[in-house]
């Protein structure tokens, strides 16, 4: 693993010594090269470690990268990664944080390729759709130290933040696309072969049948946890969403009776005084309004007596809104143990609650279509993508009607005739 050294001066200065053995091995050369800050030193030492304890391709010893022509407008694909980020609108403080700490850690990796083998720094302009397609394995794949192959110099990601991280780099690029003028004609990232998500579902997910929900809930002693898990699992709603739902956004007397998603618990930016804050909900389409069954509007109906309409309607003995960590900690995971202590074979989370909602549904003939609109998600595909699976189920009925449909019926004077 490469390393930096201070190399002190006769004038009283430093310069900056990356060392490392070629190829990682104990018995390797020692390569140097020198830098005159401890930042162009810290950020070279990243490019051997991620090249295998090798010099990284195209960089001249004493010279660094041999640059491409530079192209009219072009900047640093991080300069206008935070210029871009900068400038989001519609977008929470703490959302703009998490974006640019992905700038900070992992856009930056990108670099360009050029035709002759030389990597050079990645600009706006000069990244190719293979260069994205090579930033994309790097973080499957992770590096790891050559010496301590146990040791991880950078974690292999998992395929849902790969994609996460690629979604960012898209707009970042597609905003380039769109500038005025553009500062490029096409997007690197359109058409990038990213690493599959399904393979994780049924390990990610955690489905729970009737009787397994049940074994749970009759470890949890507390009667308003019990209403809150209730609540969850027969609503199929966010943590963030039942947990910040106030008086005013039920509607029990009409005939149809409703609870309006309006507002959600959001996680406060870094140095805030508390660490969450309500604000709208995920999406547009979460903003939503959910039909109540008469169970679940005898649940409420008890819980807002004397309430106010601002009051939360799920609180604890105190009076206080439920927090995450303190549920889970002290209601949820005692329960979901004692459960598995008695043969449950299981470990859910609270969010899993909402998986085994949907497949509830599924098992009762609900379209996606309406399961879509229940849960808020943006888009059908999101649906789909999640839950889908769970359709197998449904295989055996599906082919009974098609082979209802493909039966012949017979009619009076007539007789259907198949030849050999």
């Amino acid at each position: 693993m490469a390393s930096i050294v201070e190399r002190p001066k006769a004038d009283g200065t430093i310069t900056y010594q990356v060392r490392w053995r070629d190829g990682g091995g104990r018995t390797g050369k020692v390569e140097t090269e020198n830098f005159d800050t401890h930042e162009a030193a810290d950020h070279f030492k990243d490019l051997v470690n991620a090249h295998k304890q090798q010099w990284p391709h195209g960089w001249v010893r004493g010279q660094g990268f041999v640059e491409e022509k530079a192209i009219p407008g072009d900047l640093p694909l991080t300069a206008w990664a935070y210029r871009y980020v900068k400038r989001l609108t519609g977008v929470e403080k703490r959302t703009k944080e998490d974006y640019e700490r992905d700038v900070r850690l992992h856009v930056s990796r990108l670099v360009h390729t050029t035709a002759s083998g030389l990597v050079v720094p990645a600009t706006v302009c000069n990244v190719t759709a293979d260069d994205v397609q090579d930033w994309v394995a790097l973080q499957a794949d992770g590096v790891r130290d050559a010496e301590d192959p146990e040791t991880w110099i950078t974690p292999e990601a998992d395929p849902k933040s790969i994609r996460n991280r690629h979604g960012l780099l898209f707009c970042i690029f597609q905003a380039a696309v769109d500038a005025t003028p553009p500062l490029r004609a096409k997007n690197p990232c359109s058409k990038t072969s990213l690493p599959r998500v399904d393979d994780e579902v049924e390990e990610e997910m955690c489905f729970l049948e009737q009787d397994e929900f049940a074994r749970i809930r009759a470890e949890i002693k507390d009667p308003d946890a019990v209403d809150l898990v209730d609540w969850l699992v027969s609503t199929g709603m966010r943590w963030g969403e039942a947990t910040a739902l106030q008086r005013r956004d039920l509607r029990l007397g009409s005939e149809k009776p409703t609870v309006t998603v309006s507002r959600a618990w959001k996680k406060a930016p870094k140095g805030s005084e508390s660490t969450h804050y309500l604000g709208p909900p995920k999406t547009k389409k979460a903003r939503r309004t959910l039909r109540l069954a008469p169970t679940q509007v005898e649940l409420v109906r008890k819980r807002i007596a004397g309430l106010r309409e601002q009051d939360f309607v799920f609180q604890t003995v105190l009076g206080n809104h439920w927090r995450h960590a303190n549920f889970y900690n002290r209601k949820w995971q005692p329960a979901v143990r004692a459960a598995m202590d008695k043969g449950l074979p299981k470990r859910p989370r609270i969010h899993d609650l909402r998986h085994t909602h949907v497949a509830w549904l599924i098992a009762k003939k609900v379209p996606l279509a309406k399961i879509q609109s229940r849960l808020g998600h943006e888009s059908i595909s999101t649906t789909v993508d999640r839950y889908g699976h769970l359709l197998e189920g449904l295989d055996d009925e599906i082919s009974e009607v098609v082979e209802a449909m493909l039966v012949v019926p017979e009619q009076p004077g007539l007789r259907v005739v198949r030849e050999a």
